[in-house]
């Protein structure tokens, strides 16, 4: 079961409080441990960009869980964030009627 916040959750929203603060680590720091660019996490956990399949697989690596987690993390953030905007335009679409 997903889990359903009142607004969506940008996964830098969630890197930056569930891993970076709890742990005192900066941005800067991680993206050296990731050997990333210092600029990508801060975005990230500025909320300013995604996370690629790219940053994915280090932060998989580095924080021992999956890169499945952190795309499905950003997928879901992107899905509710457009259905939030195109909401009033996708209510005029009927829905096609199942076949009898």
């Amino acid at each position: 079961m997903a889990l359903k916040f009142a607004r969506p959750v940008h996964p830098g929203e969630f890197l930056r409080e569930e891993y970076l603060l709890p742990l005192g680590m900066s941005a800067g720091t991680l993206a050296t441990k990731l050997n990333l660019p210092r600029t990508r996490i801060e975005r990230i956990a500025k909320e300013e960009i995604g996370i690629t399949p790219d940053t994915a697989l280090r932060l998989a690596r580095y924080f021992n869980t999956t890169p499945e987690f952190w795309m499905n993390f950003q997928q879901s953030y992107e899905l509710e964030t457009e259905a939030l905007k195109l909401a009033p335009e996708l209510e005029k679409i009927e829905p096609m009627e199942a076949a009898a």
